[in-house]
């Protein structure tokens, strides 16, 4: 696992290690370090509470570990699109047929947050060559009382899209709008907000790009559609799949053309 230590550019400050790179994101640096372990180091980088850092780790490593262990097995072309986030990423059965004639590279982990995705994105990333990254990820904000603040949420997306970008510099990065869903409907005001901002960080970046998908998930009342639920109201159905597909397809031809060039 490679991690990740912070400290603002007016300092100065350079830490010499054997292998590092730099990553210039949002007027810090940001040192990525092959096999260096400091929690609190990571934590101020994401801007989390060392304990947070730490608890996402020991939930996720083994699952992550399984999905490091797919790229010994797996064959991808160099113009494939990688899918990172959350279950609806790693629930997708049907991505192959759903996503053709783009070639997907499937890497969601069930519950994922903006918060860990970017503890875990060098992992998820790094291995792979790919054309466009694709990321959905809808766990950060869902109206708990210590939920963070939209702005946060951004500003951690725009760490994962930033690791993609210095691993594949030409690639673009994708980020699918946080979906409507039943089941967290009364959080939805807090939700825009993070759209909201995830939107805003994409139009500052030509590299970057946001994919609307809640006007085709809310019905002539304004509320979610149930028709492209399962039975839990929060992951998408056979339908409601199709419908996600469509948009992210019709954005990637959007930026690359016609779809399969």
């Amino acid at each position: 696992m490679a991690y990740i230590y912070k400290k603002s550019l007016s300092r100065g400050y350079m830490w010499q290690m054997r292998q590092f790179t730099k990553v210039w994101t949002m007027g810090t640096v940001i040192i990525v370090m092959a096999g260096f372990l400091s929690w609190s180091a990571l934590a101020v980088a994401l801007d989390l509470p060392e304990s947070q850092v730490r608890a996402a780790w020991e939930q996720w490593r083994g699952e992550i570990e399984g999905l490091k262990a797919r790229d010994t097995e797996e064959e991808h072309p160099d113009e494939a699109v990688l899918f990172i986030g959350s279950s609806s990423i790693r629930l997708w059965g049907s991505i192959e047929a759903d996503m053709a004639p783009y070639h997907p590279i499937q890497r969601g982990y069930g519950g994922a947050r903006f918060s860990d995705l970017a503890v875990f994105a060098e992992d998820l990333i790094a291995a792979h060559r790919f054309r466009g990254v694709v990321v959905f990820v809808a766990n950060d904000v869902t109206g708990r009382d210590d939920d963070p603040e939209a702005g946060q949420v951004a500003q951690w997306f725009r760490m994962v899209a930033e690791v993609a970008l210095r691993h594949q510099p030409e690639a673009m990065v994708f980020c699918v709008e946080v979906t409507p869903t039943p089941s967290r409907w009364h959080a939805w005001h807090a939700i825009r907000e993070v759209n909201t901002a995830l939107r805003a960080v994409c139009e500052g970046d030509p590299r970057l790009h946001y994919v609307a998908t809640a006007s085709r998930f809310l019905d002539g009342q304004g509320e979610p559609r149930a028709e492209y639920f399962v039975s839990d109201r929060l992951h998408l159905n056979e339908s409601g799949y199709a419908v996600w597909a469509e948009l992210i397809r019709s954005e990637l031809a959007a930026v690359w053309g016609r779809e399969g060039d």
